[in-house]
C-alpha cells in the first residue's frame, strides 16, 4: 500500500514506512509528514503490528524539510496553519518506533529520526541541523529532543554551528543506538524490531510511557507513573503468561492483551 510520498508494507509483526521522494532526497514537505503520521497512527491501531520502522533509501533518510515550500511562509501563515501540530502526534504513538538511517538525516529528517524511540544508522550516515545556515532554527522538536539526548552544551554547539555529526559521534553522545555497515541498516532495524515484537506488547507500551516521562518530569512524578504502570501490567494476560512460562521453563507466547 503506497501513498504519494511514502511506501508502506509489513514484515511479520513490523510495519514499515519507507520515505519515497527520491528526486528530492526525501525532503519532507507537509503532505509527506501528514502521510507519515497518518500511517504511524494506522500501525498503532493495527493489532497485527507490534513495532514500526521508518526508513529512507540508500542515499538519504531525509535531507531536511522542503525549503521551496517554506520560502514564502510568514509568521502569520505559520501561526494560522500550525504546520508543526502534526509532529506532536508522533509523540502519542504507543508502539516502539525505530528509525533506520542511511545517508543524510538533516533538519526535519533528523527531527523525524529523533521522534522515533531507537535509531539504527549506517557507518557513513550524517546527522545535523543546518537551519542556522539558512537564518532560521529547528522547529519540529530538534532543539528539545537533541538536548534531552546529548545534553545542553553539545546540543548548543551542534545546532549553533550547523555542522553534521557522523554516526559514531552520534552514538558516543547517546543520540543513536546502533551503527552498522550501510548495507545492513534495514536488516539490523528489522532484526531489532523482531526482537521487540517477541516481548509483551503491553509491557512495551507501559515502559515506553514511563521512560519518556522520566525525561520530562521530576523524579518523584516519574516514580509515581512507573508504579502505576507496574500495577497496570498485572491486569494483562501477558503478565500471567510471562510468569507462568518462567515457572514452566518455556518461552512465553505474548498476545498483547
Amino acid at each position: 500500500m503506497n501513498k504519494e510520498h511514502i511506501k508502506v508494507y509489513s514484515d511479520g509483526n513490523t510495519g514499515v514506512i519507507e520515505l519515497h521522494r527520491p528526486k528530492a532526497a526525501n525532503a519532507l514537505n507537509r503532505r509527506m509528514v501528514d502521510e507519515i503520521v497518518e500511517q504511524m497512527e494506522a500501525f498503532d491501531r493495527d493489532k497485527t503490528i507490534r513495532v514500526i520502522v521508518v526508513k529512507g533509501n540508500s542515499k538519504a533518510f531525509a535531507a531536511g524539510a522542503d525549503i521551496e515550500e517554506m520560502m514564502e511562509d510568514s509568521p502569520l501563515s505559520l501561526e494560522f496553519t500550525n504546520p508543526f501540530a502534526v509532529w506532536d502526534k508522533m509523540m502519542l504513538i504507543k508502539k516502539p518506533m525505530i528509525a533506520a538511517v542511511n545517508g543524510f538525516a538533516l533538519g526535519g529528517g533528523f527531527e523525524l529520526a529523533l521522534h522515533c524511540d531507537l535509531i539504527v544508522a549506517a557507518e557513513d550516515a550524517k546527522f545535523g541541523f543546518p537551519e542556522v545556515n539558512l537564518g532560521v532554527m529547528p522547529g519540529a522538536g530538534g532543539t528539545q529532543l537533541l538536548t534531552k539526548a546529548m545534553g545542553r552544551a553539545k546540543a548548543l554547539e551542534w545546532i549553533w554551528l550547523g555542522q553534521p555529526m557522523d554516526a559514531q559521534e552520534a552514538k558516543h553522545y547517546g543520540v543513536i543506538n546502533r551503527v552498522v555497515a550501510p548495507e545492513l541498516v534495514e536488516e539490523e532495524a528489522l532484526r531489532l524490531a523482531e526482537q521487540l515484537s517477541e516481548q509483551a506488547p503491553v509491557s512495551l507500551r507501559l515502559i515506553k510511557e514511563a521512560v519518556h516521562e522520566a525525561v520530562n518530569t521530576p523524579l518523584q512524578d516519574g516514580l509515581t507513573l512507573e508504579r502505576k504502570n507496574f500495577y497496570l501490567a498485572f491486569a494483562s494476560q501477558d503478565q500471567k503468561e510471562g510468569m507462568k512460562a518462567f515457572t514452566e521453563k518455556r518461552r512465553p507466547s505474548f498476545k498483547g492483551v
